[in-house]
């Protein structure tokens, strides 16, 4: 049974999937080397459950029991003896990822599941980090986590069954709608969402249109709830470059970067965290190439 669940990395997603977690029931716990980040991290969390109050989203008794299950630690090998389950979600780049699952590895209890929260990466991969493949799957969260629906439950090669179902029931606790995928790179939504942000991407250096008029057109004529530009400044403009390089690796010419998309990043233009992207966010005004 999972009571405890440890979450490593404080970013944008850690700090939704602890908070879905907290509301789910469950003590959870996130972990961060940077005490700046986990400060931060706090301060987005408390925030997330006053709106949720505030809305109605949640009742005074989750907010109340949420300020006092979700905890900060600063040291992954103390919060992971007592995990039931590990979901990393750290930045999508092997490196880092192999060296936080060789340490959860080295301190999770050998009952303890680990989950990636990866959006394109292999499950299967990323469990030869570790020693425990039939307990390791990838739980693909949606950013803003409280607020997407969806948890995209991702097996590896030797993902066992008993694995997929309770994670499954981890993620419907968490009010969640899942589906379960066998591993493929970019799994099913991923693959889609780069290929539309990349085709954006290119109408815009093209001069098809401006960022508005092209999100608005994604909005209004095909229903979706955000532009891709609105989408890939939320996301981040490193981490869906991060998302096509791999793809294109794994899949082929299809989804090769666009040129701008380089551009934006090689200048920093990262999206709302750095204050600048396709849109920017100090001014309010949208950003074009001259």
């Amino acid at each position: 049974m999972i009571n405890r669940i440890v979450v490593v990395g404080s970013g944008v997603m850690g700090r939704g999937i602890a908070y879905v977690g907290a509301i789910g029931g469950y003590t959870v716990t996130i972990v961060d080397n940077n005490e700046s980040a986990l400060d931060n991290a706090k301060q987005a969390i408390d925030s997330i459950f006053e709106k949720g109050l505030a809305r109605g989203k949640i009742s005074a008794d989750q907010a109340e029991q949420g300020h006092h299950i979700v905890r900060y630690e600063n040291d992954l090998a103390k919060a992971a003896k007592t995990a039931d389950l590990i979901i990393e979600a750290v930045p999508e780049i092997t490196a880092i990822k192999k060296q936080v699952f060789e340490m959860m590895e080295e301190y999770a209890p050998a009952h303890c599941y680990f989950a990636t929260n990866t959006s394109t990466m292999s499950p299967t991969e990323i469990a030869s980090f570790g020693k425990r493949p039939e307990k390791t799957i990838a739980m693909h969260f949606f950013n803003p986590v409280h607020k997407m629906p969806l948890v995209e439950i991702v097996r590896g090669l030797e993902t066992s069954d008993e694995t997929v179902e309770t994670i499954k029931q981890v993620a419907v606790n968490m009010g969640k709608e899942t589906v379960v995928i066998n591993e493929f790179p970019g799994f099913v939504t991923s693959r889609i969402s780069a290929l539309v942000g990349n085709e954006a991407f290119i109408m815009l250096q093209e001069g098809l249109g401006t960022p508005e008029e092209i999100d608005k057109a994604i909005k209004l004529g095909l229903h979706y709830p955000m532009g891709p530009f609105e989408l890939v400044d939320l996301v981040g403009l490193d981490t869906r470059l991060n998302n096509l390089n791999y793809l294109h690796e794994k899949l082929g010419e299809k989804y090769r970067p666009a040129p701008l998309l380089e551009q934006y990043v090689k200048a920093g233009r990262l999206g709302r965290k750095s204050g600048r992207g396709v849109y920017d966010y100090t001014v309010g005004e949208e950003l074009v190439p001259k």
